[in-house]
C-alpha cells in the first residue's frame, strides 16, 4: 500500500504508456464493474484511515513549521474530513453512468441513422496543491467517467497523496482493474509538471488546481489542451431594490461560510441609494464574524461619523478589487448603478461566480445577460458553485473558460463523443 519516493528518475513516458493501457481497459468496464471497484476504495479509505490521518499529521507538522497560511493549511488537513470523502467516494457510485449515453440521435433524409455517444476523454493530468482530498475525488471520478489519471499533488502533500493513492490502487486491483489507472507522481522535483505538460501523446487534458500562478504556467507551456479555473474573485452587487435584510444573510454565507475556498466573495458592490443604511448594517453584522473590510473613498465616506464597533475597516488599496482573498476579508464599493456593477465585474471578475440581489427582474434578467461567468446568481450566495451543491453529485475542478466544459466539472464533462453512422451500404453520390 505504498509508493516508492525515492526513485532516481520518474520515466513520465512509461507512466503515460500504461496510464493509456489502463483508460483502454477500464472504458470496457461495465458499469457496476466501475461501481464496485469506487465503493471498494470507499472501504479502504475507512479500513486505512490510521495510517492515511498519520502521513498527513506529518505534512501538517512540515506546512506548519514552513509558516504555511491558514488558507493552504486548511485545505492540507484531512484530521476531520476523511470519513466525509469516504461517504462521497460512495456517492460517486451511486451516480448515473455517463460512458455510452446516445443523444442528438436522428434519421437523415438518405436513411442513414446518426447519433452521438458519450465516451471517455482517456487520460487525465492532473496538478494540485494542498487538497489531498482532490487525490480521492480526481480518482473516482476518473473510474466511474472511465479515464485514467496521472496525479501531481503539491510537495506539502506528499506523505499524504502516496498513502491515499497506495490505497486506491490496492482497491483497483482488487476489483480486477489495472491499478495504473491512477498513478501518482512522487518526486517533489518541478521538472516533472513540465514533462507532464508535454506528454501528450498519451495524456489528453491537463487540469490544474491552484493558484493563477499555476494555471498561467500550465497554459504558456502545455503542449496539451488546458482546463483552467478554480479562481474565483467574486461578486455580489447589492441593487436598490434588494431585501436588505436577507441580502446580509446570503453575504454573510457567501464570505464567512468557506472563507479558503474558489467561490468564497471577495467583492461586496452596492447602490448609493440604500448604501448609507446597508454598510454600516453589512460591517457590524459580518464584522462580529471577525470579517475585516477594505473600502473604496465611496463606501468609506458613508461611514464618516458612524460607530462600527471597533470593526477592522480600512481604506481599499490599488490592487484589493483584483484580489482573491481567501480568508475573512471583503472589499466594499459603492457603484453608481446596474450599469458601473456590470463595469466593475467586467474588469475584476475572474469570471467564476458573481451575482445580484435585487427583487426588479428586468435588473435581474439584464444582469444573467451580461455577466460573462461560469456560474451566475440572482438572490443566491455565491458558494453554491460546486458540484455536489448544483445536483451533479461531485467535481474534479471548476472552468472559468468555455471550451469544452463550464463551471463546476463532473462526470459528463470528464467525456467526449463520437459520432455512430449506421447505414444499409450507403455511398455518398
Amino acid at each position: 500500500m505504498t509508493l516508492d519516493t525515492a526513485q532516481t528518475r520518474l520515466d513520465l513516458r512509461q507512466m503515460g504508456k500504461t496510464a493509456r493501457a489502463a483508460s483502454r481497459a477500464l472504458a470496457r468496464a461495465a458499469t457496476a464493474q466501475k461501481d464496485a471497484a469506487i465503493l471498494a476504495v470507499a472501504d479502504a479509505l475507512e479500513a486505512h484511515a490510521d495510517t492515511i490521518l498519520a502521513a498527513n499529521a506529518l505534512d501538517m507538522d512540515d506546512a506548519r513549521a514552513a509558516g504555511l497560511s491558514a488558507a493552504m493549511l486548511d485545505r492540507l488537513s484531512l484530521a476531520k474530513r476523511l470519513p466525509g470523502i469516504a461517504a462521497d467516494t460512495r456517492s460517486v457510485a451511486a451516480l448515473p453512468d455517463p460512458v455510452g449515453e446516445v443523444f442528438d440521435a436522428a434519421v437523415l433524409p438518405n436513411g442513414l441513422h446518426v447519433e452521438k455517444r458519450r465516451t471517455p476523454l482517456g487520460v487525465l493530468g492532473v496538478i494540485y496543491e494542498a487538497r489531498p482530498n482532490v487525490t480521492v475525488d480526481v480518482s473516482v471520478l476518473a473510474i466511474k467517467s472511465g479515464n485514467a489519471a496521472i496525479l501531481r499533488g503539491g510537495s506539502e502533500t506528499l506523505r499524504s497523496n502516496v498513502a491515499l493513492v497506495g490505497v486506491i490502487r490496492d482497491a483497483l486491483a482488487a476489483s480486477g482493474f489495472p491499478p495504473d489507472v491512477v498513478q501518482l507522481i512522487t518526486d517533489r522535483d518541478r521538472r516533472y509538471v513540465g514533462e507532464l505538460l508535454r506528454l501528450h501523446e498519451y495524456v489528453d487534458l491537463i487540469i490544474p488546481r491552484g493558484g493563477q500562478s499555476l494555471h498561467q504556467f500550465c497554459r504558456e507551456n502545455s503542449a496539451i489542451p488546458v482546463i483552467t479555473g478554480g479562481i474565483g474573485i467574486c461578486h455580489l452587487y447589492v441593487d436598490e431594490s434588494a431585501d436588505l435584510s436577507p441580502a446580509l444573510d446570503v453575504i454573510f454565507n457567501a464570505k464567512t461560510q468557506r472563507p479558503t475556498v474558489c467561490n468564497a466573495l471577495d467583492t461586496v458592490l452596492v447602490h448609493p441609494r440604500v448604501a448609507g443604511d446597508f454598510i454600516p448594517r453589512l460591517i457590524d453584522h459580518l464584522g462580529r464574524a471577525g470579517v475585516a473590510f477594505r473600502l473604496d473613498p465611496l463606501a468609506w465616506d458613508v461611514l464618516r461619523g458612524r460607530d462600527v464597533a471597533g470593526a477592522d475597516v480600512q481604506p481599499a488599496g490599488p490592487d484589493d478589487f483584483d484580489t482573491e482573498w481567501l480568508s475573512l476579508v471583503l472589499g466594499v464599493r459603492v457603484v453608481s448603478g446596474l450599469d458601473e456593477a456590470l463595469e466593475h465585474i467586467a474588469a475584476h471578475s475572474t469570471g467564476h461566480s458573481d451575482g445580484i440581489l435585487t427583487r426588479d427582474e428586468a435588473n435581474a434578467a439584464r444582469f444573467v445577460d451580461e455577466v460573462d461567468s461560469a456560474a451566475v446568481y440572482v438572490n443566491a450566495s455565491t458558494r453554491f458553485t460546486d458540484g455536489g451543491a448544483l445536483g451533479l453529485g461531485a467535481e474534479i475542478a471548476i472552468s472559468t473558460q468555455k471550451l469544452h466544459a463550464r463551471g463546476p466539472m463532473a462526470l459528463r464533462e470528464l467525456t467526449t463523443y463520437k459520432w455512430v453512422v449506421r447505414g444499409e451500404n450507403h455511398v455518398r453520390a
